[in-house]
């Protein structure tokens, strides 16, 4: 964890770990609350398109055809 947590890559770890791949690494790494926090921190939320959806004619057409 102190590795993971002082930016050294994944692969980094799992090869000096011995481990084949970084995928049986990633098995035995949990993240702490400090790191779950900083990654929270870096999300932001999507754009929210605003507004009711409104057909097309042709498409409340080709929905009445059916």
């Amino acid at each position: 964890m102190h590795l993971l947590q002082s930016k050294v890559d994944i692969t980094v770890i799992a090869l000096l770990l011995g481990h084949a791949t970084p995928s049986t690494t990633h098995q035995y790494i949990e993240l702490d609350l400090k790191m779950k926090e900083q990654s929270l921190n870096q999300l932001h939320a999507p754009p929210s398109v605003r507004g009711r959806f409104k057909p097309s004619d042709s498409l409340l057409a080709f929905l009445e055809g059916l």
